[in-house]
Parts: C-alpha cells; structure tokens; sequence
C-alpha cells in the first residue's frame, strides 16, 4: 500500500505524467526496500485503478488516452487533436538547406530543400519527432516562429504561394524499434516499439510538395482506418499489404 501510494501521489501531481514509463519493478524493489512480488502487487492495485498498465517494450507506464488520427481524412494529426480539446504545439529541433538527392530527390524533384524538424506536443508532453522537406522557395518565405506556430499545411494554404492547393497525402506506416536520438528526444526508452510514418503530399495538379517522416512512440498513438462495405473504400485510402 506504501508502494502504491507514493506512485499514485506522483502520477496525481503530474510528477509522473500521462504515458511516461515508470521506474523498472527492480528499480521499484531497491527504492522501496521491497521484494519484487510486493511491488508487483503494488503495480497490479494500480492497475485495478486505472492508474498504470504494462507495456511490452516499455515495462509499466502512467495509463493515458492515446492520440488518435483517422486516415480517411485530409488533415493534419494536430488538426483532429484540437477538434478533441488537446492542444497542440511544436518546438523547432533544427532547420537546414540541402540539395534533394536519393529517394527525396525521387519525390520532390532536383531542388534546394528546406528541411525542418520539429518536436510535436500534445497538452505540452511529447508525442512525435516530425522531419518535413519541402522546396526551399517554399519553405524559406516562412520565419522559424511561423514554423512553431502552425502546420505546413496550413501556411502553404493562408499564403496561397502554391499554384494548385494542397489536395491529397499518400502515407505508410510501419513498426519500428525507436533509435536513441528519438528516445531521448520523446522521453521513452531506447528500442522500445514505435509508428515509422511516410507521407507524400499533392497539390491538385498531382505534384509532389512535401516529403515528411513521423516518429510516434508505440503506446502513445493510434492510426484509424474506417473499412465500409462500399466499393469507393478500396479507392487510394485503402489497405495494402507489402512483401
């Protein structure tokens, strides 16, 4: 009960914050001079509650509601967070010029790019590192305060810089074990299960206008496809299976 209260008290003064590891249960038994079966029972009153789960990769973690985004629609994830009263944010990490080479060049065409990476927040915790390249005659008309401030998304479509607006994305999502960097950036641990996502989005003419990748920790976000039994749900949003 000791156990338990001293961690109930912590996750209630937002010491422990939503989706934020706890202290591994031998971690748990040293601090508390305790055995491991006792702190077991400890973790298993507050899960009873509500309070705390285990997650694989993870070990136990403060029970949060994860961030969900519906990929049949045309938006941002931050856009569907704020239709749910969660306030989104984003810290700038860094912001550089390049050449496009590779697969980016592939995408976007032989440009000058501006890549941004940014750290999104939701309610002010983290919940993704997000990587964007875009044209540097783009990208580079908007200050780094505009870039913290709002989407890209929604910057390309208030200026009406583009010829064609933004009309379609094309993302793939797969699972991944999360590199260091991330981790520490995400508050998570290494190698712990995470969402790799790809997103290609259009302009109406069909021209490629921003390559992004998203990392997302596992336990922290959902993806949600709608399946119908009509046959336009096999249209572009649909499900794919690769080898």
């Amino acid at each position: 009960m000791e156990i338990a209260n001293a961690l109930r008290t912590q996750i209630a003064s937002g010491q422990v914050t939503p989706g934020a590891v706890l202290p591994s249960e031998a971690a748990l038994s040293r601090a508390h001079r305790a055995s491991r079966i006792t702190v077991r029972k400890s973790l298993e009153l507050l899960r009873s509650e509500g309070l705390v789960a285990p997650r694989q990769g993870f070990g136990w973690i403060a029970v949060l509601n994860p961030l969900r985004q519906s990929l049949g629609r045309f938006m941002t994830i931050e856009a569907q967070m704020a239709e749910r009263g969660v306030v989104p944010s984003r810290r700038i990490i860094s912001s550089r010029t390049e050449h496009a080479e590779g697969k980016i060049k592939e995408v976007l065409g032989e440009h000058d790019l501006l890549v941004v990476t940014r750290l999104n927040l939701a309610d002010g915790l983290p919940f993704a590192r997000v990587t964007v390249w875009v044209r540097s005659d783009l990208g580079t008309i908007f200050t780094l305060s505009e870039l913290e401030e709002r989407s890209f998304y929604q910057l390309l479509g208030e200026r009406g810089i583009l010829g064609a607006p933004l009309a379609r994305a094309v993302q793939t999502t797969a699972a991944v074990a999360i590199d260091p960097s991330d981790a520490k950036l995400l508050g998570v641990p290494k190698g712990s299960p995470a969402l790799f996502c790809e997103r290609v989005t259009y302009d109406e003419s069909g021209a490629a206008i921003l390559y992004s990748v998203s990392v997302y920790p596992g336990h922290k976000t959902e993806f949600v496809i709608e399946l119908t039994s009509e046959p336009e749900s096999i249209a572009p949003s649909g499900m794919r299976l690769v080898t």
